[in-house]
Formats: structure tokens, C-alpha cells, sequence
């Protein structure tokens, strides 16, 4: 099978490799969409975590495919289902487990992580991590439902968004253009702020309210003259200081900031910027295993058009191309799509 490799900083390759054989609980997954995440980038680059320089890992943890083969003891599901793929793997046995939230598990395991992701032609994975699709939910919202989809509808949830609220979000790249159909099918009026005039017109088509570029005007102001004081909640989806200070200052008191974009290391004034404002600030990591139907279910009856975030395709021979294209920032979604 073809897989896609990063064998050193910002090198793509694709090999030739044997197809994986499932095992004890364990089911092998065709490919049929997996699509680019800023995280991958993080790999290619080696940057954010400690990627080792012979790192050789298969990229790729928001996969969407049908169940082909399946191991010993698989009970959950049968060969030809349509599945979303779960990226954790946990020990089973903690607190974090046994309610869902696999990505806090102390013994926390990731597929394009700690073994081979979806960026290739197979994949092996436990039968927990398959996603049942729901009925009229094709393989691109499949895949795009996971990351995008499931962590913008648990912050969104979290956050307090619904009918009446204003909600901002800073920087709409992918995440962010998830965030704001989220939140727009809960009923809020979105804000969408970037620096990026073409990314804000593509957010004003999908249903922003108002649109703030930050690179030619002060967003602070613009948000609180548009709001009269301040945005009900702010997620910042991108890892920048700059928009996660302009989130505290903007969002008014009681308000509520969720925090998404990747970053290190940020200042801000925990005093002026929160405590004296009761600000409740929240990191905001994916979702919940359990709530998967919920999510799903959401986004097909609330007919959330995730898809449309989803701007190129390519097949999996053209991830070099794929790679450069979406590093350069010039597009929304990349997925790579199989027949």
C-alpha cells in the first residue's frame, strides 16, 4: 500500500509498504478521505512537540473510510461500515477512560503520533476508535466531523454558545470556519476575525455576521463598538498571543474565551484581563468519545455544511504537492480522497 512519510524536516515521501493485518480487537480501515491538519504541519516542520529527527510515523488523524477486514474478537462493527475514525487510545482502566475522554488519559496513545495515521491507503486501528457514520453524512463530513467538527461542537457546548449569544472567533482557517458554522447552527451571531481579507470573505459567505479584519483595524474596538461592550464568548483558533489578548479584552464580563490554536507560551494579565472581569477562560481539546452521536447527529440534521471548509482534494500519490499547498496557508481544508 502507499504511505505517506516524513523521514526528515519538511520532506514528504510516499512508500510502499505491506497492508497491515488487524489483531486482537483491532479492524483494518480502507481509506476513503483523510484530510490535513495544522498538527501535521507541526511534524513536517518539528516544531511545538519533541519530534525526533528520524521520526517515521505516517501522518494523518482525521481519517474517514469502511471497515475491510476485521480482527479476532471484533464485535463492535462488521465489514462495509462507514466510520470516522477516533484518534486516541487510552489504557481503558482510568476515570478518563471509562467517561470518554480518552485524550486525558495518563497512558494517552494517538494514531499519525505514536503509530501509523491515515495519510495512506490502510489503516489499523481499535475497534473503539471507529465512528459509526450516520445515514446521509458522506466521507469528506465524515472526516472533516472529527477534529473540525466534534472539538469546535464540544467547545462551542462548553463555551455556552446558542440562540442569542455573540460569539468571535479569531482566525478562520480551518478550525475557526468549523467554529463559525458551529456555532451559526446554534443559533449565534458570529464575528469572524484574520488578517486574512480572502479567508474573511469566505466567512462572511458562510454566514459571519460581521467581519473584522485585523491586520487594518484595531479588533478590540471594532468587536466592542459592534457589541456594545463585548462578545458573549471568544475561541481563538489560532496559536497567536496577539489574539488570545485581543479575546480577554474583547469578550465582556462573565464572558466566557475557549482556546484552541496550538501555542507554547503566551503573556497576558490574569488580574485586569480575567479575574476583574470574572472571565472564564477554557482550553478546549477535541471531544468526547461518548458524544459522538450527538455531534454527528447534529451536524447532519442541522445540515452544517463542513464540506464546504474542505477547498482541494488530492489522491494520495500528490502529497508532496498537497503538503506545500496547505503549509503555504493560501487554502482552507486539504483532504486526500481515494476511490
Amino acid at each position: 500500500m502507499r504511505a505517506v512519510k516524513m523521514p526528515r524536516k519538511e520532506t514528504i515521501v510516499i512508500v510502499d509498504e505491506p497492508v497491515p493485518v488487524p489483531g486482537e480487537g483491532e479492524v483494518l480501515i480502507k481509506m476513503k478521505a483523510s484530510a490535513l491538519c495544522r498538527s501535521d504541519m507541526h511534524a513536517y516542520h518539528r516544531v511545538m512537540f519533541d519530534f525526533d529527527d528520524d521520526f517515521d510515523i505516517t501522518p494523518g488523524h482525521e481519517p474517514c473510510g469502511v471497515v475491510h477486514k476485521l480482527g479476532h474478537s471484533v464485535t463492535q462493527v462488521k465489514e462495509g461500515d462507514a466510520v470516522a475514525i477516533f484518534l486516541a487510545m487510552g489504557c481503558g482502566e482510568c476515570n478518563h477512560c471509562k467517561d470518554g475522554d480518552i485524550v486525558l488519559c495518563p497512558d494517552l496513545r494517538m494514531i499519525s503520533r505514536d503509530q501509523n495515521g491515515a495519510h495512506a491507503d490502510y489503516l489499523v486501528i481499535p475497534q473503539e476508535c471507529c465512528l459509526p457514520l450516520p445515514k446521509g453524512m458522506d466521507y469528506i463530513t465524515g472526516a472533516l466531523s472529527t477534529d473540525v467538527g466534534g472539538t469546535l461542537y464540544t467547545a462551542c457546548k462548553r463555551l455556552g454558545v446558542g440562540k442569542g449569544t455573540t460569539v468571535t472567533i479569531f482566525g478562520v482557517g480551518p478550525m475557526g470556519m468549523g467554529g463559525l458554522l458551529i456555532a451559526k447552527h446554534m443559533g449565534a451571531d458570529v464575528i469572524a476575525v484574520d488578517g486574512n481579507q480572502e479567508r474573511l470573505d469566505t466567512a462572511k459567505e458562510l454566514g459571519a455576521k460581521y467581519i473584522i479584519n485585523s491586520a487594518k483595524e484595531d479588533s478590540i474596538e471594532a468587536i466592542r463598538a459592534y457589541t456594545g461592550g463585548g462578545s458573549d464568548v471568544s475561541i481563538v483558533c489560532v496559536g497567536a498571543e496577539a489574539a488570545i489578548n485581543a479575546a480577554l479584552d474583547s469578550t465582556k464580563s462573565k464572558g466566557n474565551v475557549g482556546l484552541i490554536g496550538e501555542i507554547n507560551e503566551s503573556k497576558f494579565s490574569p488580574s485586569l484581563q480575567m479575574m476583574r472581569k470574572h472571565l472564564t477562560m477554557m482550553g478546549c481539546w477535541y471531544f468526547n468519545r461518548n458524544d459522538w452521536s450527538e455531534i454527528a447527529n447534529f451536524i447532519v440534521d442541522e445540515k452544517v455544511p463542513l464540506d464546504k471548509i474542505s477547498t482541494r482534494s488530492f489522491s494520495i500519490e500528490e502529497a508532496v504537492e498537497a503538503f506545500t499547498l496547505f503549509d503555504s496557508g493560501k487554502t482552507q481544508k486539504v483532504v486526500f480522497l481515494w476511490d
